[in-house]
């Protein structure tokens, strides 16, 4: 596919001079949402206020459309893996999905190859390819859906392949929402359980994503413990991300912290405006929008 010049970003239309990278992205498009891929019901977007307009998805061009009204000059596109897809209640956005987007826009997006560790070898098989073959810049993991510990054996060839292949991990760390009322999922990823494997792997970019609410001291003490341990902000709205969090990212923390949406659940609009009303220092704000994810994900600029 021939990449379009169309939508390139225009930094000096922003605020700041510069695009935010919004690491956590899902992909929710028509097409999606019409082959029943999405893994959440309609009462999981009454209780996160989802847009009745965005209910029916978007367009890798609109959702463009979106990025720039927000400033956001790329966003990391998510072929997220939820559960044993031998169980009706799992889903999966196929790889393919999201490199065409990536081809289509490559300014614009970036792939991230979701994990399921019950596929075994070939599991690791398709990782390689995603990321050797269709350029996908890290690996993203739903303990919750798969029932098991981060720290549980089966995860652990995937954080080996992952550190082999350079790419960052990123897994949802906190408490699970009742995605949909016919399969009510436990938690079980509670953020201090990535510091055995910042030990095992000190090779491996480990990324805490969704704040690790309700435990986001203990996400900011294992991000701050470990050099190769970072957290982002996605999946709730700044202006709920917590004081102890914002004066990490503001502070101390300002190189470990990365700024996500995990659309559908935050429209970045509201994020960015949000991220703007919580007046960071300038030079922590610009780290945490854009200048540590493409340090971490080695991203193009």
């Amino acid at each position: 596919m021939t990449p379009s010049t169309d939508y390139q970003f225009d930094p000096t239309k922003t605020r700041d001079g510069y695009g935010g990278i919004d690491i956590v992205v899902n992909f929710y498009t028509p097409q999606v949402i019409a082959e029943k891929r999405v893994p959440t019901d309609e009462n999981f977007r009454d209780q996160v206020r989802m847009a009745d307009d965005h209910r029916r998805g978007l367009t890798p061009e609109q959702y463009i459309e979106k990025m720039d009204r927000a400033g956001i000059e790329r966003s990391l596109l998510i072929a997220a893996r939820c559960g044993d897809r031998r169980m009706s209640t799992s889903t999966e956005i196929p790889y393919s999905y999201i490199h065409e987007a990536c081809q289509k826009y490559p300014h614009r997006y970036s792939g991230v190859a979701g994990i399921n560790p019950l596929l075994g070898i070939a599991g690791l098989k398709e990782l390689d390819h995603a990321v050797k073959d269709l350029g996908f810049v890290a690996a993203h993991l739903y303990p919750h859906w798969f029932g098991q510990a981060p720290d549980a054996a089966i995860y652990y060839p995937y954080y080996a392949r992952c550190a082999e292949l350079g790419i960052p991990i990123m897994m949802q760390v906190g408490h699970c929402l009742v995605y949909r009322d016919d399969n009510r999922l436990a938690t079980v990823a509670k953020p201090m359980l990535l510091d055995r494997i910042a030990i095992d792997f000190p090779e491996l970019t480990i990324i805490g994503i969704h704040l690790g609410y309700p435990w986001t001291e203990e996400m900011i003490s294992v991000a701050t413990k470990h050099k190769n341990v970072y957290m982002a902000g996605d999946a709730y709205a700044p202006k709920h991300w917590g004081q102890s969090a914002v004066h990490f990212a503001n502070t101390f923390g300002q190189d470990k912290f990365m700024f996500g949406t995990d659309w559908w659940v935050i429209d970045p609009e509201r994020a960015v405006k949000e991220v703007d009303d919580l007046d960071f220092r300038p030079h922590s704000k610009k780290k945490i929008m854009r200048d540590n994810a493409l340090r971490v994900f080695n991203l193009p600029t």
